[in-house]
C-alpha cells in the first residue's frame, strides 16, 4: 500500500509506452500458477462486464459477460475500513463504495455542489463476485489499472462528490494467450498478514503524475491493499494524483502523498515509518 517536493511534480503523459504499461498492470497478492487448459479457454467464457456507479449508489451492470456476475451483499462501513467479504476460489471480487440514495431531491440537489463527506451517513459497500475464468484488464473511466485474476478490486466515490458517474470495465485478455500476460509478482511475503492488526510500513515514494502500475507496485510491495478513487482534473488522465494511507489511531487519519498543505496527517514524507491500520484501504486517487 528520501527526499520529497512539498507540492506534485509534473510527469510527461505516455512516458511509459502503452506495451510496457499493461505488462506492469499484472499485480496481485497471489502466488503466480501455470496455465491450465480450462485457462486457455477462459476468452470465450468471459469477454466484457461494465460496472457504472455514482456517489450515491445506482448500480448498473451491462455488458456481454453480465450473466458471470453475482451480487455478494451490501453491507455498511464506518471509519473507512473495509468489509472482509467471502471470496471464493476462481472468483473475482468486486467492491463498490458509496453513500446511501438521497432521502430527497433538495437532498441530491445539496449532493450536487457539495464535497464533503455527508455528515449523518455511513458508507455502503455493495460486493460482486465475477466468473472470469482466467486473466482479466480492470480499466476505471476508459484508463487500465491492473490486470487481475482470482483478486479483489475496490473502487470508492465516497470522495469523489456529484462529479458524474464511474466506470469500471473488466475485459478478458482479447484473444491473447494467457502465457502471454505478465502474472504477478510473489506476493508469498504478504501471506498471514492479519487485517485486524497495526503494522510499521515505510511511506513509499509517489508523484503527481505517476503511472498507476509504478504506485500500484510500490504499495503491493508493502502489502498494502488498494482502494480507487477516480477523480476529475489536476493533470494526465489514467494517472495517479495523489494516494492516501491510513494511519492507526482514534481519529483515522491519512498519509497524503504528495503531501499537501491541508492534509490531515501533515509532515509525513517518504520513507518515514508509520504504524498504518491495515482494515482500511490504501485510497489511489485516479485522474480520471
Amino acid at each position: 500500500m528520501s527526499s520529497h517536493p512539498h507540492r506534485p511534480a509534473a510527469l510527461v503523459a505516455g512516458a511509459v509506452p502503452l506495451a510496457l504499461a499493461l505488462a506492469l498492470l499484472a499485480t496481485g497478492c497471489e502466488t503466480s500458477t501455470t496455465p491450465t487448459a480450462t485457462d486457455a479457454h477462459a476468452d470465450d467464457m468471459f469477454s466484457s462486464v461494465r460496472f457504472t456507479l455514482g456517489a450515491r449508489g445506482d448500480i448498473k451492470v451491462v455488458g456481454t459477460s453480465r450473466t458471470a456476475v453475482t451480487r455478494a451483499g451490501d453491507r455498511t462501513v464506518t471509519g473507512g475500513r473495509a468489509y472482509p467479504f467471502d471470496r471464493p476460489p476462481g472468483k473475482l471480487l468486486v467492491v463498490l463504495r458509496h453513500w446511501p440514495s438521497g432521502a430527497s431531491g433538495v437532498r441530491a440537489a445539496r449532493d450536487a455542489v457539495r464535497q464533503l463527506p455527508p455528515p449523518d451517513d455511513v458508507a455502503i459497500e455493495s460486493a460482486y463476485l465475477v466468473d472470469t475464468g482466467d486473466w482479466t484488464l480492470a480499466e476505471l473511466d476508459g484508463h487500465a489499472v491492473q490486470w487481475l485474476r482470482r483478486d479483489t478490486i475496490r473502487v470508492d466515490t465516497t470522495k469523489a462528490g456529484a462529479v458524474g458517474r464511474t466506470h469500471l470495465t473488466l475485459s478478458g485478455p482479447r484473444g491473447s494467450r494467457p502465457g502471454q500476460v505478465t502474472p504477478p509478482p510473489d506476493a508469498r511475503a504478504c501471506e498471514g498478514i492479519d487485517p485486524a492488526v497495526n503494522r510499521y510500513v515505510v511511506l513509499p515514494e509517489v508523484e503527481s503524475g505517476s503511472t498507476v502500475p509504478e504506485v500500484l507496485a510500490r504499495l503491493r510491495e508493502r502489502c498494502l491493499d488498494v482502494q480507487y478513487v477516480s477523480m476529475p482534473g489536476g493533470g494526465h488522465r489514467g494517472t495517479v494524483r495523489s494516494i492516501e494511507i491510513p494511519v492507526a489511531g482514534p481519529t483515522a487519519p491519512v498519509a497524503e502523498l504528495p503531501p499537501t498543505d491541508d492534509s490531515p496527517a501533515q509532515g509525513r514524507l517518504p520513507g518515514d515509518k508509520i504504524l498504518t491500520d491495515p482494515s482500511r484501504p490504501t485510497r489511489v486517487l485516479v485522474i480520471r
